[in-house]
């Protein structure tokens, strides 16, 4: 079963989002793009996989009419990342369809606050979705996505079991763009000139983190403020502990709202531990996204805890070459006495897309959202980007040329022996979501206590 397992995700090692994707450059973006231009071709001569995929509809574009498609991202930085590759595609579809897209980006957080919103009064086209228990329950319960047809996709090149936490009832209502690894980015120069060294075990994490303060620098840079980054944190520390029970556990303790399983505790007192003894940034629990990266990719921080998604730094050209070529990655080292081992990873299928179900222009944003997905478009583009690993096969698009990022995050997944699935924060209701991220700063820092944490967040799942 566990070689099943990771040969499904094997096969994304050898892709470059994404996501739960994350923009921290911007705070919104609109993109209208008009068609046709001198390049436009028919319709029906896009490549075979977007004519399959729509086959049987007539749309407004194929008449001659222009149909404007309203998409909402969660990617507001489109310079860089998976919000260059989104963006990419959208000027593509423009100048070979007779549509103007118009994008609403905003940051993750925001972007989900307006999400709620929408779902009341009126979805956008093609929104960012996630398929997670946390977010994606609630969406359909209340029946705002599109059903889509699972069969167009079949030869798409989606890694088996990719589709299955957009689905229900066995129908599919989303597609996943990534497969995210929990990873700590370093800067491997400034390790070296320190005579650092990526540490083995959590214990020596811990005392390097005394080597790299007395050196004036931040040992990890961590977006504490959001919640969701430090519950992924906590995920990987977790995993490390009880190993293939993660999932068991956090299942168990969900469904029960009982939280007092002894590889809960010690995980979070290992948080707890580690925010004491000064891994993480003065003022952490109170910070963002940006401002985490930005301790990282000015060389003020010689570690960030993130997600493989950013994996894209290595090719940022606004970050400075000497810390850009030279940013690597590992994952959590072991636990002393935990079930995990070094190849024991967080990972999960992540964020994606879907259609409004009561959209006006529903056949377009469908035929839009395959484009999207033919197998040379988002898989290859964000690729050769570096922005993280594909939910679809993506060995073909392999070039020789990978940053030694790439090639990094590839080994990791190549050679993980088990991974987690969805993270903690993600296992439950929304009220659980919510309550784990507004919790974690409090437990982190030192003002609540573990079981107090853990008590609250247990009862949010009642």
């Amino acid at each position: 079963m566990k070689k099943k397992l990771i040969s499904l995700l094997l096969l994304t090692t050898m892709a470059a989002s994404l996501f739960t994707g994350c923009g921290n450059s911007d705070n919104s973006a609109s993109t209208a793009n008009n068609a046709p231009t001198d390049n436009v071709v028919p319709t029906d001569s896009a490549a075979p996989a977007d004519s399959a995929a729509s086959a049987g509809s007539d749309s407004a574009a194929d008449s001659g009419e222009t149909v404007t498609i309203k998409l909402f991202s969660n990617l507001p930085d489109r310079k860089n990342g998976q919000g260059l590759v989104e963006q990419m595609i959208i000027d593509e579809y423009c100048d070979t369809h007779n549509v103007i897209i118009e994008v609403e980006a905003l940051d993750e957080e925001a972007y989900k606050t307006k999400f709620k919103a929408y779902a009341m009064d009126g979805m956008p086209d093609v929104v960012s979705i996630w398929g997670q228990p946390s977010f994606l329950d609630e969406v359909l319960d209340a029946g705002v996505l599109a059903e889509l047809n699972e069969s167009d996709y079949a030869d798409y090149d989606f890694i088996a079991g990719s589709l299955e936490g957009f689905k229900k009832d066995g129908k599919l209502y989303g597609l996943p763009r990534n497969t995210d690894i929990q990873i700590v980015y370093y800067n491997q120069k400034m390790f070296e000139d320190n005579g650092w060294t990526v540490p083995a075990t959590y214990d020596d994490m811990i005392a390097l983190c005394s080597d790299i303060k007395a050196a004036g620098i931040t040992p990890m840079a961590m977006d504490g403020g959001d919640g969701w980054p430090m519950a992924c944190y906590l995920t990987d520390i977790l995993v490390k502990v009880a190993g293939t029970d993660y999932a068991e556990i956090v299942r168990n303790a969900v469904a029960t709202g009982d939280f007092t399983a002894p590889e809960l505790q010690k995980a979070t007192q290992i948080l707890v531990d580690s925010a004491e003894a000064g891994l993480f940034q003065v003022g952490y629990d109170s910070q963002d996204y940006g401002t985490a990266m930005n301790l990282f990719t000015n060389g003020q921080a010689a570690m960030f805890s993130m997600g493989s998604w950013e994996c894209s730094m290595a090719l940022n050209p606004d970050i400075a070459p000497e810390i850009r070529d030279n940013i690597r990655a590992f994952t959590l080292p072991v636990v002393e006495g935990g079930k995990g081992g070094a190849n024991d990873i967080a990972a999960w299928n992540g964020g994606g897309y879907a259609v409004s179900a009561n959209s006006a222009v529903k056949d377009e944003a469908i035929k839009f959202l395959n484009y999207m997905y033919q197998p040379d478009k988002l898989s290859k583009y964000g690729w050769e980007n570096g922005v993280g690993m594909s939910a679809q096969d993506q060995t073909a698009y392999l070039t020789g040329e990978e940053t030694d990022l790439q090639k990094q995050v590839m080994d990791i997944l190549k050679n993980a022996t088990s991974v987690s699935g969805t993270p903690i924060n993600d296992c439950g209701p929304s009220a659980f979501k919510t309550s784990i991220e507004s919790e974690i700063q409090g437990v982190s820092n030192g003002s609540v206590t573990v079981e107090d944490f853990l008590a609250a967040i247990g009862a949010a799942c009642e």
